[in-house]
């Protein structure tokens, strides 16, 4: 049997849970680089062929072919560039910068997620205007709509959507079938378009039209808008599959795009280009095809959101965000994560998005700043890593590809005052939250000054032989036994509690994004033993069974807790952030009934 059989109902799915951002791109894309610019056929021809040449280099060039060959057990996104990289760079600034791009990227990404819901969901619920008798609907009506719609997909994700999201693929896949029957239908009247493949059309355009021409590529930004969903999400599906479905959709998408400059041609006073030419073309099906836009924007908006859960996941295990009570919402499925606190505040934020501008047109005027970021940081990292291993050809390819992506991010620079600077105090919340936590848990560490393992041995055996013991086994916590947090010493040596078996515990989070290992429990002196669990940066584990498949039969867990006094602000607002989220113990969902917090004051 052909193996591509075997492949297609992955690239149908990842048309679901990948393609659902850029492949939603044509409801607005065009619409909003006509807006700015008259519809003459020498602009039409020129923005097609800036549009397809695009779609080219930012997603096939950079992602497909660049960055998708960069990976850790097949996981990609800009944690993984970034841990890929570390290894390879001996200049702590260099680790420094390598580590403030992939914050600045992550918080990026956070900043997208946002606003593509807001401007998916507005530009699809804008097409009711085109139905009789819908033609005045006040714009008010149209914002509570798509709030409502996104208040219900929001109010979903605790309950998980893998019993919905068999239906992503298909829908996804009608979606990109009916954008190419359109765009070919579109074309036959005006054939001429083809020409627009040529990417000179594109450069001659660039080339007359000076800065105006150089600016207008931060509105030629939205049709690559969900272009580093196929990096981010190679670990759900696997390389081949998503690979193999960007090709299909990078066709769908061409056609359409042709078909609506062609459409324009033919109609140079359309506002609304996607709409008026279905409507147009086959009016009795148009309420449908709404109803399809529709439905397409929410599977975009639902893969922004089930990947911004990974990312901060992926953050919490990496320790640069922290932790948060995560919930797994399948058995099956490794990414179906919920986190409650991220969920609700993504939620607030949208909104407040749709309230601030209104409509899908304004919107385009924020959206893209924060997408052409991600591009840049990741085109960046991608150099670097290739430089560092030799790869000579890759490499000039990818030296291109930064030039193309800070270009595109250059561009986007002007959308700040007009309503990109939303993008960036959406992106600074994040950023300012990882970046307070990195630098309090190094500054705390500090303070706590852990106690050398061998130090800690010769007062542990005096005061095993001398003290009374309790029965039973006792746990203690710690990041890296050879350097032990205080509260252990001061549970055994201060408050005399020591039991006849005494466990440290030390979860360690290994180069990798999977794979689970611990080491046999192994006794280091008389009464106390190490046993180390080895996790990948990514993996979802629960240590409860961990502990009872290494046959360890805890009596009572001890974890730190820090009780942070400073008059300091930045630090005040760290030690609210340790006192809202869950503790380690809480976070790997150890059993309740078993576990005591031990408190430190520490001053900062």
């Amino acid at each position: 049997m052909n193996r591509d059989f075997f492949v297609m109902p992955g690239v149908i799915k990842s048309m679901g849970l990948v393609f659902g951002d850029i492949g939603t791109s044509p409801i607005y894309a065009l619409t909003a680089i006509f807006l700015i610019i008259p519809p003459t056929q020498d602009n039409i021809m020129g923005m097609l062929s800036i549009i397809i040449w695009t779609m080219t280099t930012l997603v096939t060039v950079q992602y497909t072919y660049l960055a998708m060959h960069l990976g850790k057990k097949g996981e990609g996104g800009t944690i993984v560039l970034k841990e890929i990289l570390l290894p390879m760079l001996k200049s702590g600034h260099q680790v420094a910068l390598v580590s403030l791009l992939a914050i600045v990227g992550i918080s990026l990404l956070m900043g997208d997620a946002v606003i593509t819901p807001a401007i998916s969901l507005l530009s699809a619920v804008e097409g009711v205007t085109l139905i009789n008798g819908f033609e005045t609907t006040p714009q008010f009506a149209l914002m509570v709509v798509a709030g409502l719609i996104a208040i219900g997909l929001f109010a979903i994700q605790a309950r998980g959507t893998e019993r919905i999201a068999w239906a992503f693929g298909p829908v996804m896949a009608v979606w990109f079938i009916t954008l190419s029957v359109s765009g070919l239908l579109a074309m036959l009247l005006q054939p001429q378009v083809l020409f627009a493949i040529n990417p000179l059309y594109g450069i001659n355009y660039l080339i007359h039209h000076g800065l105006d021409g150089f600016l207008l590529l931060s509105t030629v930004i939205l049709v690559a808008t969900g272009g580093e969903a196929l990096y981010a999400d190679m670990g759900h599906l696997g390389r081949e599959p998503i690979v193999k479905a960007w090709y299909i959709v990078f066709v769908a998408l061409s056609i359409n795009y042709l078909g609506q400059g062609a459409f324009l041609m033919s109609h140079p006073d359309s506002h609304n280009v996607l709409f008026e030419m279905i409507h147009t073309q086959l009016a009795f099906v148009y309420v449908p095809f709404l109803l399809l836009s529709v439905a397409a924007t929410i599977i975009a908006s639902q893969a922004m959101i089930s990947g911004i859960f990974s990312i901060v996941y992926q953050g919490i295990t990496t320790r640069i965000m922290p932790l948060l009570r995560v919930e797994f919402t399948s058995p099956q499925l490794r990414s179906q994560i919920y986190i409650d606190v991220v969920n609700w505040m993504l939620l607030i934020a949208v909104l407040i998005v749709i309230a601030v501008f209104q409509s899908s047109t304004n919107l385009t005027h924020a959206y893209g700043l924060a997408v052409s970021g991600t591009m840049a940081i990741t085109g960046v990292l991608v150099f670097w890593i290739l430089v560092k291993r030799g790869k000579l050809i890759k490499s000039m390819i990818a030296g291109g590809m930064l030039f193309v992506t800070w270009s595109f991010l250059i561009a986007n620079l002007h959308k700040i005052p007009e309503g990109g600077k939303w993008s960036l105090v959406i992106a600074l919340v994040p950023f300012t939250i990882i970046m307070i936590f990195v630098n309090g848990q190094e500054k705390l560490a500090a303070a706590l000054s852990p106690v050398p393992l061998n130090e800690f041995l010769g007062t542990f055996d005096e005061t095993y032989k001398s003290s009374n013991k309790i029965s039973g086994t006792a746990l203690f916590f710690a990041r890296d036994f050879r350097r032990l947090p205080r509260y252990i010493p001061r549970i055994m040596f201060t408050n005399n509690i020591i039991y006849d078996d005494n466990i440290i515990i030390s979860i360690i989070r290994t180069e990798q994004p999977f794979g689970v290992t611990w080491g046999v429990t192994r006794e280091i002196t008389k009464g106390l033993s190490i046993f180390e669990i080895y996790l990948g940066y990514m993996e979802i584990v629960d240590i409860g069974r961990i502990l009872k498949e290494a046959e360890i039969d805890e009596k009572t867990i001890f974890y730190g807790m820090e009780d942070i006094a400073t008059n300091h602000l930045v630090w005040r607002i760290f030690a609210a952030l340790k006192r809202l989220t869950p503790s380690v113990v809480q976070f790997y969902r150890l059993p309740s009934d078993k576990i005591h917090g031990v408190v430190t004051r520490v001053d900062m």
